[in-house]
């Protein structure tokens, strides 16, 4: 197991609160806006924040022509099919329940992992996967019954969070030799531009001036997740083993459902509660350090 550097916890905590905290707010900003379109504005206004991130650490913004590809692919499975589903997915859903379900992305990582690319899993990171889907399962305890009416929804959720796992597995195992923010920076320029093209051909109809609500979850969207949580995801996908760095993030969906229920009045019922033990139980598999042998 792992052990986190200080850099690393505090980047962790700060990536819990902003991307748990952005279920409701996404769920705001899209209920009464085309969300493929509140998708596509919250990057591009975010992405200007990222670059002059990169100016200021003075990181470059050079990727190497042979490395194009690689990213292409990096930023299909990590973050086109992710935004476009789970965007969608948000709308039809409450915020809590798909954030659970996009969060059942450890789930599908350790699994994926496991499987095709050779990284077995120790006793402790079962354990790990086994709570977290436990937790994941409490928590939808109450939407079964809604869910079964809603399965376009639950399949986006899915399939963004597979998806992502993919992507995640291949981020750690990336051999372009470039910061972490220059890959996030050229991904999120790339996500605009894919994110663009869909709005323009599905909801080009459904365009207006945003609701003040929905131009704040906008604001929210572009500076904290695309000009910092992006980023600090992929710093933690690519210095941490696979399974610590989703385990590590369980936390979020729990936040996602109290705090869509504090602020959209969303039901919190006692699984929800419990699930919150597991998922502490699933963040201590994977990064409390194992005892050294005698």
């Amino acid at each position: 197991m792992h052990r986190l550097s200080r850099q690393q916890l505090v980047v962790l905590v700060l990536l819990t609160v902003v991307w748990g905290i952005n279920w409701p707010v996404m769920k705001l900003g899209v209920t009464s806006y085309p969300p493929l379109t509140f998708r596509a504005l919250s990057i591009w206004l975010g992405l200007p924040v990222l670059a002059g991130a990169l100016v200021v650490m003075k990181v470059p913004f050079t990727i190497a022509r042979k490395d194009w590809p690689q990213l292409l692919w990096l930023a299909a499975t990590n973050m086109f099919i992710w935004h476009a589903c789970i965007i969608l997915a948000v709308r039809s859903l409450s915020s809590g329940r798909a954030a659970i379900l996009g969060y059942t992305m450890p789930i599908f990582s350790a699994l994926l992992g496991a499987l095709f690319f050779a990284s077995p899993l120790a006793r402790r990171a079962w354990l790990g996967v086994a709570a977290a889907a436990l937790g994941v399962g409490l928590l939808l305890w109450y939407e079964f019954t809604n869910l079964a009416g809603r399965p376009v929804g639950v399949m986006l959720a899915l399939v963004a969070a597979s998806t992502w796992a993919l992507g995640t597995q291949l981020l750690r195992r990336t051999t372009i030799d470039r910061p972490t923010l220059t890959l996030s920076f050229w991904m999120t320029a790339m996500t605009a531009v894919v994110m663009s093209v869909l709005a323009l051909l599905f909801e080009r109809e459904q365009w207006a001036m945003p609701t003040d609500a929905a131009l704040g979850a906008i604001v929210y969207n572009a500076v904290l997740i695309f000009g910092f949580a992006h980023a600090a995801w992929f710093f933690l996908a690519r210095t941490l083993p696979p399974i610590a760095s989703t385990l590590s993030v369980m936390f979020i969906p729990v936040l996602g459902v109290f705090s869509g229920a504090v602020w959209l009045r969303e039901a919190v019922h006692w699984q929800d509660w419990a699930a919150v033990v597991l998922m502490v139980v699933a963040i201590a598999s994977v990064l409390l350090p194992a005892r050294k042998p005698a």
